[in-house]
């Protein structure tokens, strides 16, 4: 397959598929999750997560079951059977935790369950920008491990992949481009489909990312891997190994520019990708992952890892009320033009020392982002694009904020 199209990129690796994709047509509050490409380009109307989402049809169609907030933690995490945390008992090398994600595709197209597994892998011209592929050969999805920084189109790959007669497909993908794919899903004429979602926020250009990285090292080239962690640090690796951690409060965020984050990113309200069968993330999950099983589907993926995957009672401790307060205090700031009141340097090394410690850690970790989120969602809209809170805003995003005084006003 790899290399085989005329219209492919050949990456001269067995069973990774590279199509050409459209430019993209122009669109407002896009993070160009691939339909923008399609032929049927004016699909963007009605799939697009920015525009009016419906995440209780969306839920029920998905799961059977739209979120239940007199059930524990639907309200913040989104339908789900079950909640675990994970991790491979072999990592896979190259991978960003252990490598769930990529191990339930592989054992897909083992299995011959799906025809093709659409993912991003490494951009051949720079290792953080996401390059989308169609991987029909399992060996090839460890070409697919690690973390990526960017937008890519990933959806667009729905054409090709039809094209060649693939109907079992598998889908890697974040919120955005997994609440496009829900939207389109009936229209496909898919005899399977599975859909394996990561949790997402704050997404920015590949080319902002790289400034990023030269204010974290001097030598931002041989950085190799990037991840915040559920226990407030983020973890550097580096070309010749060497690991560095750096405590979030000492990261140089305020050095970074207003536009780094997009307002679509700023104002997404699905962190935890809730219309996937089944979420691999970390928030939960203390150091190990955090698998949120939201179906049938869900469970069946889970099944597929056999014994080859350790699964435990996810934590819960601390409380998350102070610390969502400041963030709420500190975004209305920011929002409004004002500077971020910054915390005394003499304090941030024992504050960093004292967050991981008795700070929200576990499944409260988890409740606290996802009201900051919720938060961040109401105030950005609220400055910059009033006119579509009415739309953009579903009632739970509400309910997440309401405890912290910001309630829907007449007009939104």
């Amino acid at each position: 397959m790899s290399g085989t199209d005329p219209a492919s990129a050949d990456t001269g690796v067995r069973g990774l598929w590279v199509p050409a994709l459209a430019e993209p047509a122009p669109r407002d509050l896009c993070t160009d999750c691939g339909v923008s490409r399609m032929v049927d380009h004016k699909a963007c109307g009605s799939a697009c997560q920015f525009i009016r989402p419906d995440y209780t049809t969306m839920e029920l169609r998905a799961h059977g079951q739209a979120r239940d907030p007199k059930v524990p933690d639907q309200l913040y995490f989104g339908p789900h059977r079950r909640m675990v945390r994970a991790r491979l008992k072999a990592p896979r090398e190259g991978a960003q935790w252990t490598g769930i994600t990529t191990r339930i595709a592989e054992r897909l197209l083992e299995e011959g369950a799906v025809d093709a597994v659409l993912a991003v892998k490494p951009h051949p011209d720079d290792v953080w920008k996401p390059q989308p592929v169609i991987v029909t050969e399992p060996e090839a999805m460890a070409e697919c491990r690690g973390m990526r920084m960017g937008y890519a189109p990933l959806l667009a790959l729905l054409e090709p992949a039809a094209a060649k007669g693939y109907k079992r497909l598998a889908v890697v993908g974040i919120p955005c481009q997994v609440y496009a794919l829900r939207a389109l899903e009936e229209r496909l004429g898919l005899e399977r489909l599975y859909v394996i979602g990561t949790p997402c926020s704050d997404n920015t250009t590949t080319e902002n990312f790289h400034t990023f990285l030269g204010l974290l090292s001097d030598k931002p080239e041989t950085i190799t891997y990037l991840e915040f962690r559920a226990d407030y640090h983020v973890e550097l690796r580096f070309t010749d190994g060497r690991r560095r951690e750096i405590p979030f409060l000492k990261l140089p965020i305020s050095q970074l520019p207003g536009d780094f984050f997009p307002l679509t990113c700023r104002t997404c309200v699905d962190y935890t990708n809730a219309l996937a069968d089944i979420t691999v993330g970390y928030m939960g999950g203390e150091g190990e992952q955090w698998l949120l099983i939201r179906n049938e589907r869900g469970e069946d993926l889970v099944k597929l890892l056999g014994d080859e995957v350790a699964l435990s009672t996810p934590g819960d401790k601390g409380n998350r009320a102070a610390a969502v307060k400041g963030f709420i205090t500190n975004t209305e700031r920011a929002v409004g033009g004002l500077p971020v009141r910054a915390m005394p340097d003499w304090v941030r090394p024992i504050v960093a020392w004292l967050q991981p410690r008795i700070g929200p850690r576990g499944l409260e970790f988890a409740r606290a982002r996802l009201e900051m989120k919720a938060a961040e969602t109401v105030l950005h809209l609220r400055r910059y694009r009033p006119a579509r809170m009415k739309n953009m805003i579903p009632d739970h995003v509400w309910r997440l904020v309401e405890p912290y005084g910001l309630t829907r006003r007449d007009d939104e």
